[in-house]
């Protein structure tokens, strides 16, 4: 950025994260405020702003607890707020982008930005909490596609673009399962990870379908969770205990309502929009990224995004990564944590940290990119999606 009101990320932290946890998402958010509190070598007198992600399309879902920046900001002791913000969006990417908006326009200098996430109850839960509910009815988009079968979400987020990538470029399964073996590699390395036993390709074809040509390896974990994520000012930076790193350009795209039923190109959407606006802000370029990451709540989703943003060409993707170009000692470093399917379900701020600990270095141990000056995280794809490029200077 040229002018001289950088934001920087200077403090990370997770709370215990696992399968029903047992814990509430005030405990959950606690635990990762004070862990990121506690990298930056802070105290809450020193943050003046708060973001939060507590749902997903406008809702939290049935059976689950909610809470948002100001309760959490007022439990820490962190007060009065100049900013402060909780609501829906697409993943991590959209408290981050609130952050960064709020402190670039002066409205606050230190932000506490996080998402809490709990393993949603499966759909006889649900069913059985509400007791209006028909699963024979939808009085929206999905009255299209319901009668046909499409009755899941990953059907239409993930099966059917990755149909339709494989039908138009001659996609294979086995790219998909080349990608799912890569990442397990990075997450074998990573002490934060939930699956650390190293996979093989015979695995991936071993697991079950989902919804063809999704198997259950291509989906991400879901956990109870909570990620933290600190940005000030560049002059402020400075003064706290870890190397801070910038943000360079960022973009947060919509292409249509929040519907993945009715988009006008089940493949092809908001990434592309939100990378040409991600790199229109900043003079770098794709050869300038040292490693990426990318939210992968499917296979397929890694794979739209790593055409959009320009790192191989369109229907290029599948060879692309088969080739090991973004495996470990591949030219491309992708998920270097392993990815959501194997670090859990931390609904794309995982991608954020992990970003920021590459950049830091020395932090990741076998899975440090080297010299890493460089790295774009990306979050969710299809209506809405959001992306962030940071650099370690």
């Amino acid at each position: 950025m040229s002018d001289n009101n950088r934001v920087a990320a200077v403090g990370v932290g997770y709370s215990t994260t696992g399968r029903r946890t047992g814990l509430t998402s005030r405990q959950l958010a606690v635990q990762a405020a004070m862990a990121a509190m506690t990298d930056a070598g802070m105290t809450p007198q020193d943050i003046d702003g708060a973001t939060m992600l507590w749902a997903v399309a406008g809702a939290a879902p049935p059976g689950l607890d909610v809470v948002d920046s100001m309760d959490i900001a007022y439990m820490l002791g962190i007060g009065p707020l100049n900013f402060w913000n909780s609501g829906a969006g697409p993943a991590y990417i959209g408290p981050a982008v609130q952050a960064v908006a709020a402190i670039k326009a002066g409205l606050c200098h230190t932000v506490l930005s996080m998402r809490v996430i709990r393993q949603r109850l499966t759909t006889a839960e649900m069913l059985a909490q509400d007791t209006d509910a028909n699963p024979e009815y939808a009085d929206d988009d999905r009255q299209f596609v319901m009668p046909f079968g499409s009755v899941a979400p990953l059907q239409a987020i993930a099966a059917m673009p990755a149909q339709r990538h494989m039908d138009l470029y001659g996609t294979t399964e086995e790219h998909f399962g080349r990608h799912v073996v890569a990442q397990r590699e990075w997450a074998s390395h990573n002490p934060d990870a939930l699956f650390r036993t190293p996979l093989t390709l015979d695995d991936y074809f071993a697991s079950r379908y989902i919804s063809k040509p999704v198997r259950l390896l291509d989906c991400d974990y879901p956990v109870d969770s909570a990620s933290a994520i600190i940005y000030t000012t560049e002059e402020r930076a400075r003064n706290f205990a870890k190397k801070p790193i910038f943000v360079e350009s960022t973009a947060f795209s919509s292409v249509k309502y929040a519907t993945f039923e009715n988009l006008d190109d089940i493949y092809e959407n908001s990434p592309v929009h939100c990378a040409k606006t991600l790199w229109s802000r900043t003079d770098l370029k794709p050869k300038d990224v040292d490693c990426v990451q990318l939210y992968d709540g499917f296979t397929i989703i890694v794979f739209q995004w790593l055409e959009a943003l320009g790192f191989c060409g369109r229907g290029e993707v599948g060879p692309f990564v088969a080739e090991g170009h973004t495996a470990m000692g591949g030219s491309l470093p992708l998920n270097t944590d392993g990815g959501a399917c194997n670090v859990g379900r931390r609904h794309g701020a995982n991608f954020c940290i992990e970003s920021i600990r590459q950049l830091r270095g020395g932090e990741s141990g076998v899975r440090q990119v080297p010299d890493a000056k460089v790295a774009l995280w990306a979050n969710a794809v299809g209506p809405f999606s959001g992306a962030m490029l940071m650099t370690s200077e």
